[in-house]
């Protein structure tokens, strides 16, 4: 039965005993009304609305658990789905619900990976670019400086010697501006050697004491989970030090069952939950784009920890 025909039977039922009792009992409506006749007539409408009302409910509660579900859901976390619970129209729209998360999070994942790989790309063409096209020409800058400072007398000496360690410091920057953009490390010596790169940059130059802790004998991954992982963990070493003021970051690599777990924990203020902001959400969609599980949670004034559970190839869910 329809949901139009379920609600036209419950108030047929409702209205049709009320006629029949108006009918067939001894009830009657004097003019004016007596007292006893109007409680009965109030009692009688009020018994109505609450069948009414509570058949209604009865009959509408799966439709109440779909509309919390749908301000509720985000397809950043996906696998949210509403038991198939009632009948006819209304076990339809839930199943059509459903259906439409599924192709919504498909479409999602597969758009995000598009986005992804078009970034690493764009990326790698600018790294290239600035190593080659800046880094040279910054170089040629150095060489000139140097020669033009071994024949100038002093003070000019001194100044080109002075502008030279300028050139030398901003092409310093240049190359760690490509290594953020394009880890070369990670294409040429792996993930455990980039993460360590990373760890002792942040270490250097954002002023944070980072300790390493990296497995050793981690089964091989592909090149797609290594690049979230090494993604992740630095999004989560900038967080660290744009915002959460902390002063220590702990960064592990290790197996556990048959996925590889990154963990990044600080020491920093924390807000007690976890503000979801581009570069979380940039960190949720690479790890969907590998089938990996990110987990934040921050405690207040206790710091915040970051999990990224990466499956291992052939053990995606």
């Amino acid at each position: 039965m329809s949901l139009f025909w379920r609600i036209f039977a419950l108030n047929a039922v409702v209205l049709g005993g009320a006629t029949a009792l108006l009918l067939w009992a001894p009830v009657t409506v004097s003019v004016p009304v007596l007292l006893t006749e109007a409680v009965i007539l109030v009692t009688g409408l009020g018994v109505m609305l609450v069948a009414n009302a509570a058949l209604l409910r009865i009959g509408l509660a799966p439709l109440g658990r779909l509309t919390r579900l749908m301000t509720t859901v985000d397809l950043l976390r996906p696998g949210h789905r509403l038991p198939e619970q009632g009948t006819g129209e209304t076990a339809e729209v839930i199943r059509t619900f459903n259906a439409m998360l599924e192709r919504l999070e498909q479409e999602r994942a597969a758009s995000s990976a598009r986005v992804l790989l078009a970034q690493e790309s764009e990326r790698r063409r600018i790294a290239q670019e600035l190593h080659d096209e800046v880094g040279q020409t910054m170089t040629a800058v150095l060489l000139a400086l140097k020669r033009a400072a071994d024949e100038a007398d002093e003070p000019l000496r001194g100044e080109l010697q002075q502008t030279q360690e300028i050139t030398r410091g901003s092409l310093d920057e240049v190359r760690r501006l490509v290594s953020r953009l394009r880890p070369g490390v990670l294409d040429d010596l792996g993930l455990i050697s980039a993460l360590t790169s990373l760890t002792t940059e942040f270490a250097t130059h954002a002023g944070l004491r980072v300790v390493h802790r990296f497995a050793t004998g981690l089964p091989p991954l592909d090149p797609q989970a290594e690049l979230v992982l090494y993604r992740v963990a630095q999004e989560a070493l900038t967080n660290a030090a744009r915002h959460a003021e902390a002063d220590h970051v702990e960064v592990s690599l290790e197996r556990t069952g048959e996925a590889v777990v990154l963990s990044v924990v600080d020491d920093g203020r924390g807000t007690g939950v976890a503000r979801e902001g581009a570069g979380i959400r940039g960190m949720r969609e690479r790890a969907l784009l590998s089938g990996a599980t990110l987990d934040i949670t921050s405690k207040q004034q206790a710091g915040t920890t970051v999990l990224l559970t990466v499956p291992l190839p052939g053990k995606q869910p």
